[in-house]
């Protein structure tokens, strides 16, 4: 087979992740996701942490971790937190079979275990840009009026490891979740009233 053949499967494997939905949100009782989309948001909020980040951080390293901290799920699925306490899935196996003789294969698994080891700060980004990911989606759930979402957001803040995130984190829980889209309305009806 050729790589370019291998490269194709890899990108279907990597498409599944728009079909496998985030278990999590069961729990809570609203909302929905899928890990694609939640991959998405980890890489955003982990390059908007490089850039506000004090301390100098590889930011190509910490965008590279964050594309592929969930990559294993395709073949495993989404556990949560509950799911974890019963069961147990070989996210190494599961990478590699993934990744088997691709020039990729080197630097994904060095990123994973890095990653897995949570030492440097690039990894402790990439965990807290997973954790504020969360916390956006709990703090629309919570402005939607979901009574569960308050208590969730409170212990997803105590998993973060960073001042940088910790930071983002409050003023993320400080503003509504609509505010970005209503200010635009609230500006277009002032210009409208202006003589």
């Amino acid at each position: 087979m050729s790589l370019w053949h291998r490269f194709s499967k890899l990108l279907f494997e990597v498409a599944l992740l728009k079909r496998i939905e985030r278990t999590g949100y069961a729990y809570l009782g609203t909302g929905r996701e899928n890990v694609a989309g939640h991959a998405f948001g980890v890489i955003f909020c982990a390059w908007l942490l490089t850039k506000l980040c004090e301390e100098r951080v590889d930011e190509e390293k910490v965008l590279k971790m964050a594309l592929i901290h969930d990559l294993p799920e395709a073949r495993i699925g989404d556990f949560n937190a509950v799911n974890k306490l019963y069961n147990q899935a070989d996210e190494d196996r599961a990478l590699k079979d993934a990744l088997v003789g691709m020039p990729i294969e080197k630097e994904v698994l060095s990123l994973w275990e890095e990653y897995k080891r949570m030492e440097t700060l690039e990894a402790k980004l990439v965990h807290d840009a997973d954790i504020l990911d969360l916390i956006v989606q709990l703090k629309e759930q919570k402005d939607l009026n979901n009574p569960f979402a308050e208590r969730w957001l409170t212990y997803a803040k105590r998993r973060l490891l960073t001042p940088v995130a910790k930071k983002l984190a409050e003023a993320i829980t400080e503003i509504e979740w609509c505010s970005w889209w209503l200010e635009h309305f609230v500006k277009r009806d002032e210009k409208r009233k202006e003589p």
